[in-house]
């Protein structure tokens, strides 16, 4: 994908602003006939975005979990849900909806009404409706402007990780973390915060509010990857943006999982997607307050294209990430080349060796964590 180009999933939403309502293509859409609301609608569908064999609970918080992640971004207020539940006869739809009234509870969040009907599989829809915070306004992905600085709310490609582990036997049985065996157990505790990354996301409200009480701000949830939302962010804004390799927030301990793995930890930090953290923009002289655990990477500017530099230069990467229309499930967003070239000439960064090398060639760093648990003969629980 060329610099600067957005995916084919974005070409149809231009065509639907076109064609239905310019309300199309942000977070959520603000319907300020209905006295200035705004209503966002996520969906998981079994083998799209869950696994079919998944706790329900979990997948019902999940769902929320995503779908608030939507409103925080737009600075919104969550007030009311309404659910489009079908699946087989023998689901435990009672466990589901449990799961998800508590959760909305816990936001102020109610459940008013929805639909029920039966499919082979699981496909759950849910539309929030949500308003604005007192002294607060709607945050948009049309307000970045040039000079301002560019944060990103948390850290990035634990979840991606997640995944990987996930498709490798890592599973969730009630409270118990079931390991891939194969995974040494000094990588225990960030495999542990990888899997519950990606099936336990933390939606960022209270930063999205604050970003509501700002006169001068734009954001947009990280969902497919930082890399292609950053692109639909600047696009909505009319800019670019000059992206920090060196500060993006990549934990330690997701580099040694990542080698592991076999995956380049910048492919899961640019490309890999469902971090669920804010990326927003600020004026120059504006910070987050430092519990939000924020970071500034980078810069907009008035001529269009994301630019990922390091000290020794700026390298072309596009806009990687995840788009529904455009590959098929589990394909990589950024070929391992193009990003481990990046990786590896970062200042300060061990090299990455790619896939194929036998495990004792692959080098990795001490583990910044602790083990937790015991091994099993095939798989570890922690």
């Amino acid at each position: 994908m060329a610099r600067g180009t957005v995916a084919s999933e974005d070409r149809l939403h231009r065509w639907l602003r076109r064609a239905a309502s310019a309300r199309i293509g942000d977070d959520g859409a603000v319907l300020e006939r209905l006295g200035r609301v705004v209503v966002t609608v996520d969906a998981h569908h079994a083998g799209v975005h869950v696994r079919s064999d998944l706790d329900p609970r979990l997948v019902a918080r999940r769902l929320l979990a995503v779908n608030l992640s939507d409103l925080a971004a737009m600075g919104a207020r969550p007030r009311y849900a309404f659910l489009s539940l079908a699946a087989p006869p023998d689901y435990d739809h009672r466990r589901f909806l449990s799961a998800l009234i508590d959760a909305a509870r816990a936001h102020d969040l109610e459940l008013a009404g929805g639909d029920l009907s039966r499919l082979p599989c699981l496909s759950a829809t849910l539309t929030l409706i949500g308003t604005r915070y007192p002294r607060g306004r709607f945050v948009t992905r049309g307000a970045a402007r040039p000079g301002s600085t560019l944060w990103i709310g948390g850290s990035l490609g634990q979840a991606a990780a997640g995944l990987r582990l996930i498709e490798r036997g890592a599973r969730l049985e009630g409270r118990r973390l079931v390991l891939p065996g194969d995974l040494p157990p000094r990588l225990a505790r960030a495999a542990a915060q990888a899997v519950r990354r990606q099936l336990q996301p933390t939606p960022q409200l209270e930063l999205g509010a604050w970003l509501g009480r700002r006169r001068y701000s734009a954001a947009i949830d990280v969902s497919d990857g930082l890399g292609i939302d950053l692109a639909r962010l600047c696009a909505s804004s009319g800019v670019g943006a000059d992206v920090e390799v060196e500060k993006l927030p990549i934990p330690k301990s997701l580099v040694a999982l990542s080698r592991h793995l076999g995956i380049d930890p910048l492919d899961l930090a640019v490309g890999g997607g469902e971090d669920y953290v804010l990326a927003f923009s600020l004026p120059p002289r504006v910070r987050p307050p430092v519990a939000f655990g924020c970071t500034a990477i980078g810069r907009f500017r008035a001529t269009a294209g994301v630019v990922w530099t390091t000290s020794r230069g700026a390298v072309d990467l596009g806009a990687p990430g995840w788009d529904h229309l455009n590959q098929r499930p589990g394909a990589p967003s950024i070929s391992a080349p193009q990003v481990g070239t990046i990786w590896n000439n970062v200042p300060g960064r061990r090299r990455f060796r790619r896939p194929g090398l036998r495990s004792s060639e692959i080098s990795t760093p001490a583990n910044d964590g602790l083990p937790i648990g015991r091994s099993r003969s095939r798989d570890q629980t922690y």
